[in-house]
């Protein structure tokens, strides 16, 4: 498996290309990250997202016409990809697969698991393929995703959070913004943030 990595648009949102054999996935393809894709993709299967915000799927749907593939992206959170409800000009897609909940899938043989971790949106998910797990805005180094924003739930991240103390396996994890890390590093700090939100 091979992970190359963008930081793309004011936020500088992290976009992934994973390239697994002869496929490739594209993930969380923010402002400006369409330009990035098409120089660095030759056979692109699948468009995954991890939330429903802005900086993450600004270009779900000029990839996914130039392509001709897939977006998955969690239920609850499809409303953002069609209806900008920030306001920010968003072009709009729509989800050819609406994940709920954890939910397993395989694209071109290669096994996709989806991990429900709200809180930060109704839908926010961690997308794990072979030993990367990539965590939008649920996780980062040393922090989590914010739960202040519309459509927020400080409750369900406590909950989140919770369930990703629970993880077993030290997957790395790719982050929507910053660098990388992995869940047994960010398992001993991360039970301190139920006492702050």
């Amino acid at each position: 498996m091979d992970i190359k990595k963008k930081p793309c648009g004011a936020y500088m949102t992290n976009c992934y290309i994973v390239k697994i054999g002869a496929v490739e996935f594209i993930i969380d393809p923010g402002m400006g990250a369409d330009v990035w894709v098409k120089e660095n993709v030759t056979n692109p299967v699948a468009i995954l997202n991890t939330h429903g915000h802005f900086d993450h799927v600004w270009s779900n749907s000029s990839l996914k016409d130039y392509y001709n593939i897939p977006i998955y992206a969690p239920k609850p959170d499809v409303f953002m990809l069609q209806n900008d409800p920030f306001g920010q000009g968003t072009p709009p897609s729509e989800a050819d697969v609406e994940v709920e909940g954890d939910a397993r899938f395989e694209i071109a043989d290669i096994p996709i698991q989806y991990y429900f971790f709200p809180g930060h949106t109704p839908g926010c998910s961690a997308i794990l393929i072979e030993n990367a797990l990539f965590s939008g805005d649920f996780i980062f180094q040393n922090s989590i995703g914010r739960v202040d924003f519309p459509y927020s739930s400080p409750e369900d991240m406590k909950a989140s959070i919770r369930k990703f103390l629970q993880m077993k396996e030290d997957y790395i994890i790719y982050p929507g913004h910053g660098e990388n890390t992995t869940v047994l590093t960010e398992q001993k700090s991360v039970g301190a943030w139920l006492n702050y939100i």
